[in-house]
């Protein structure tokens, strides 16, 4: 199996445990963490022809992952306050 790029734990290393809290510990961090991966995996499937796309929906699925990636940035930068 290929490696899939764009995990949380690559995105954020230094955070990684801090994910894993959150993600037990605060619902909406854990359905932010659970979307961004469904996301993810579709944006992986697609680049790699698994399951061919659209430019246009490849583009709208970068953008929600680059946006949940702002939103998961967000709440760790928050749970560090």
């Amino acid at each position: 199996m290929s490696n899939t790029p764009h995990e949380l734990s690559e995105e954020f290393p230094a955070q990684a445990d801090q994910i894993k809290t959150l993600r037990s510990t605060n619902a909406h961090f854990a359905k932010l963490a659970d979307t961004y991966h469904e996301v993810n995996r579709a944006v992986h499937r697609a680049e790699t022809d698994v399951e061919p796309t659209s430019d246009v929906h490849m583009a709208d699925l970068r953008k929600q992952r680059l946006h949940l990636k702002d939103q998961i940035s967000a709440a760790l930068s928050a749970a560090n306050n």
